[in-house]
């Protein structure tokens, strides 16, 4: 898709097209004659242009809920945006701290952190290198009738704020491309602008958010080689139970806790309220104890482990680790937290295929769940010999009670343990 066909969309005839490419058949089987019939009575083009916006709404559907069928796509750009939930967490913050003030955005890509703070009532100004994803940007910025509040500029950040970033904004909000041809890219010094460039820009307002690779490195946050200079917060931010994002705080947004795990639950439109849900530190909390295992399993959530928060989880739930280097708590109660699923633990064996398979045998399991952590056991293979197919299929025609297999270790010690998820406590 090329600029000249996008904007021949944004016209009335284009939309007319995208109306009716709405309605048609997109599936792969019937893609073609559905874009033959309509290159009959329309511009090939813009044919293409609609199919190819029709097909990226549904993808962004799983980002952005319903309002993705008013949205604007590319296909780089739909991979690399800020869900829904997440871009509305990160305006009310900004909200919180700026007001009113206005943000400079360092490559917004197709706008799903501009459009969120605009909705948040925050203006301001957006640069982005890409022609095609720009105009992206600036039609969404249409679809949801802010133009009044924020723009869209087609430019280098990194050379046109070389200089100085102009005096009007309260702070930055920068989201370094992330991928290349060849994939994710996960050394901060390959980002596109580096995350040292970008530092470097938002250093020069008296705030900033910079969005970074969840696996960011420790390293490059604290310690003599970190990147950044000055309070920083990081925050890992978790949907329905998937690590999501991570996001640099800097500045006066910084706050006073060095790290946090979000929890968001799905379906936050970015206009909206939103619950959020967040774990820090507790100060003078050391290392979680080493113990065995108890009557309960407790899988921090993963948010809660990059955020190297796992000694919070096991003091709430009374617990220690099994193996100090594996982030699986183990606790004698029952105490249910949302920064952690429970699991009741019914057996703990010395891992063996063929132990494991007349277990499941003689306990009646017709569904198993398989969870590892610090085990390099190949799950699907493992699934194949103990009987059963796909991921969370019955099992070999049986029918019968529904078990999670967890895979880890102690020490150099494969261990399998037995159990079923906790999600209340019984009377």
């Amino acid at each position: 898709m090329d600029i000249q066909a996008f904007l021949g969309l944004l016209t009335p005839a284009g939309q007319a097209i995208l109306v009716e490419a709405a309605a048609s058949d997109v599936s792969e089987d019937a893609l073609l004659a559905t874009a033959t019939r309509l290159r009959e009575r329309h511009p090939a083009d813009l044919v293409n242009a609609a199919l190819t916006q029709v097909r990226l709404r549904e993808r962004a559907r799983a980002k952005f809920g319903d309002e993705a069928a008013r949205m604007y796509f590319t296909p780089a750009g739909l991979e690399q945006s800020t869900r829904g939930e997440v871009a509305a967490h990160r305006a009310r913050r900004f909200a919180e701290f700026l007001g009113k003030a206005a943000v400079l955005e360092l490559g917004c890509g197709i706008g799903a952190d501009l459009t969120a703070r605009a909705r948040a009532g925050l203006g301001g100004e957006a640069v982005e290198l890409d022609p095609l994803t720009a105009e992206v940007a600036r039609a969404n910025v249409a679809a949801f009738s802010l133009e009044s509040l924020v723009t869209v500029r087609r430019d280098d950040a990194t050379t046109r704020y070389a200089g100085g970033i102009p005096a009007g904004f309260g702070a930055v909000f920068a989201d370094p491309g992330r991928r290349t041809a060849r994939g994710r890219v996960f050394d901060p010094r390959s980002y596109e602008p580096p995350l040292d460039t970008v530092l470097g820009l938002a250093e020069r307002v008296p705030a900033a958010c910079v969005k970074v690779a969840p696996g960011i490195p420790y390293e490059a946050l604290w310690g003599d080689a970190a990147a950044v200079r000055g309070p920083v917060e990081a925050e890992w931010v978790s949907v329905g139970g998937d690590v999501k994002e991570a996001a640099l705080w800097l500045g006066g947004l910084a706050g006073d806790v060095g790290r946090r795990a979000t929890l968001l639950s799905p379906g936050t439109s970015p206009g909206g309220a939103g619950d959020a849900l967040t774990l820090t530190p507790e100060p003078g909390l050391g290392d979680p104890p080493v113990r065995p295992w108890g009557r309960f399993l407790y899988e921090p959530d993963g948010a809660v482990i990059r955020a190297h928060l796992v000694a919070e989880v096991a003091a709430r739930v009374g617990g220690g680790l099994a193996d100090p280097h594996i982030a699986y708590v183990t606790s004698d109660s029952l105490r249910l937290t949302p920064f952690a699923s429970a699991y009741e633990i019914e057996d703990v064996l010395p891992f063996s295929v063929k132990r494991l398979r007349a277990e499941l045998r003689r306990r009646e399991v017709g569904v198993l769940t398989v969870k590892k952590r610090g085990s390099a056991v190949d799950v699907d293979r493992l699934r194949r010999d103990l009987g059963f197919g796909g991921r969370g299929t019955k099992g070999a025609g049986r029918a019968g009670r529904t078990l999670t297999l967890v895979l880890t270790r102690v020490g150099q010690d494969p261990v399998a343990l037995l159990a079923r998820p906790v999600t209340a406590v019984s009377p």
